[in-house]
């Protein structure tokens, strides 16, 4: 009889379940599937790897933009780290996450540990056939009990392992908002002065006209020059002129997304960052290999520990398949009156087990894993997904840098090439040639591609941002121990820089200042 109800039970068990007993076994008495990485689709090599500009030996790409060598934006980059407001919600999500990690594991444990106490004047009816002498008693109660689920299919071990990943996924997230939080004030720095730059190069051509607007204006008073000629560089001046407020309401855009990143209220950093020439750009670029993305990129490596996560839930929910089994026990003491609460004849007591299995549940738990598993197929294209896109950015920036680099050598012939031919036309014009029409198709022309040369000079230095931001680097700032400005504070923020954060971050080592205060200007 006892042989049928064993061989019965395990019928059941197996019927009931999606894991064998072997695979329990060898999963540490765990059900689910253990969780393995899936395969990253990474190429061997970059398409412009054979390219001389386009180095592939292993380098630190840690602090890239000290490669501009420019004091301002390494300034710049690190004030951004210590106050910008997403860096310090990012921070506080990794705070949520190990908590959550701390509510997994005290599940573990004796989920149920009480300890209760009461008091009751209690009344007994008189109304029935045999009343007691005494019709009012008090009744004094207190004891403890405790109840355990133990983890026979692992639920909770894996519940664990799901938050343990999560957490993980949440310190790498906090990585990748700093990775691109240095991208973004570098690509806005570099915006300011290329609009800058493209503004100087207007002015520049907007005087000269100016100048031989004047002069012909006079000789069209006196009677000497048609009054065609005039309106002709009045036309090319007001042409050059209407370039300057555009570029300049687009700096200043650039200029308040830099002070949203720095963390403090849109005001003007112009006057404070001064005029200055597009950060020089070393003419190649270090990569590395594809296969150093899935290591280094912060979001690539978020994505792999949320489908770590996600992989655990399976079992979890696929536990709920099988009977639960509980130790429980009681011990608690009643007494009629307080002073005999606590004597030995007033213990009342009672431990054992139990066991309860959710049956007939309609599929709901079934379908519950194949959520779960479907979820987990989900995270595994989005992860592959994430891996196709890194190298696609990649790809994209390195391209662009190369091919910046021929345009600008390309239109920095050109704007020469104009110079010349619009300082001899100048000469012309001073030696009594009447008729300015050469001269201002040079200058239009000139302007022209003065415009293209700064954006294509811009085009470099923002192209090698974007191959760094999408190579993963920049996070490690928050590795460093020295995070005091390059050359001094900035000087429209007040305050202390905060204590850098170790490697791995603890409640107490993500960085969360608190708000500066600004200067009024």
């Amino acid at each position: 009889m006892r042989r049928h109800l064993r061989v019965s039970l395990c019928c059941c068990l197996l019927l009931a379940g999606c894991t064998s007993f072997r695979e329990w076994f060898g999963n540490g008495f765990k059900v689910g599937p253990d969780y393995t990485p899936p395969p990253a689709p990474v190429a061997y090599n970059w398409i412009d790897a054979n390219d001389s500009r386009v180095l592939t030996t292993p380098t630190d790409s840690s602090h890239w933009w000290t490669v501009f060598e420019d004091p301002t934006l390494n300034s710049l980059i690190e004030r951004a780290y210590a106050q910008n407001l997403d860096v310090r919600s990012a921070g506080a999500r990794v705070l949520q996450a190990r908590a959550e990690l701390g509510i997994a594991r005290g599940a573990f444990f004796p989920q149920r540990q009480q300890a209760s106490g009461s008091f009751s004047r209690n009344q007994i009816s008189r109304s029935v056939a045999f009343v007691a002498p005494d019709a009012y008693f008090d009744l004094w109660t207190t004891g403890f009990n405790v109840a355990w689920e133990v983890d026979v299919w692992g639920r909770f071990r894996r519940s664990i392992a799901s938050a343990n990943a999560n957490l993980d996924a949440s310190q790498f997230d906090y990585d990748d908002v700093i990775r691109t939080l240095v991208a973004d004030v570098a690509t806005n720095y570099v915006l300011i002065r290329i609009f800058q730059e493209r503004i100087a190069f207007a002015r520049q051509s907007a005087d000269l006209q100016e100048r031989l607007y004047r002069k012909y204006f006079t000789k069209e008073k006196e009677g000497s020059i048609d009054v065609r000629i005039v309106k002709y560089i009045e036309a090319n001046l007001e042409r050059t002129r209407s370039l300057i407020p555009p570029l300049e309401a687009a700096a200043r855009r650039a200029n308040n997304q830099l002070c949203i990143l720095l963390g403090i209220p849109p005001q003007d950093l112009l006057s404070i960052l001064g005029e200055s020439k597009i950060p020089t750009v070393p003419a190649d670029v270090v990569v590395g290999i594809p296969a150093d993305l899935v290591r280094r990129r912060p979001d690539i490596r978020r994505a792999e520990r949320q489908l770590a996560a996600q992989s655990e839930l399976i079992g979890v929910a696929e536990a709920e398949l099988y009977p639960a089994f509980f130790i429980s026990g009681t011990y608690n003491y009643q007494a009629k009156f307080f002073p005999k609460l606590f004597g030995p004849q007033s213990v009342t007591a009672s431990v054992g087990p139990s066991f309860q299995w959710n049956i007939l549940n309609y599929g709901r738990i079934l379908n519950n894993v194949r959520l779960q598993d479907a979820r987990f197929q989900e995270l595994v294209a989005n992860y592959q997904n994430t891996v196709l896109k890194a190298a696609r950015e990649v790809e994209d920036a390195i391209i662009g840098f190369l091919k910046a680099q021929e345009e600008a050598r390309d239109l920095e012939n050109a704007v020469k090439a104009w110079q010349v031919v619009r300082e001899k036309e100048a000469i012309r014009i001073n030696e009594g040639k009447d008729d300015p029409t050469e001269i201002l198709v040079v200058e239009r022309f000139k302007v022209d591609d003065e415009q293209r040369y700064a954006v294509a000079r811009g085009d470099i230095a923002l192209n090698l941002i974007q191959t760094y931001r999408a190579l993963g680097g920049g996070w490690q700032i928050r590795l460093a121990g020295d995070v005091a400005p390059v050359g001094g504070p900035i000087p429209w923020c007040e305050g202390e820089m905060p204590a850098e954060p170790s490697p791995h971050p603890t409640t107490a080592e993500i960085p969360l200042p608190p708000p500066q205060k600004v200067e009024k200007r």
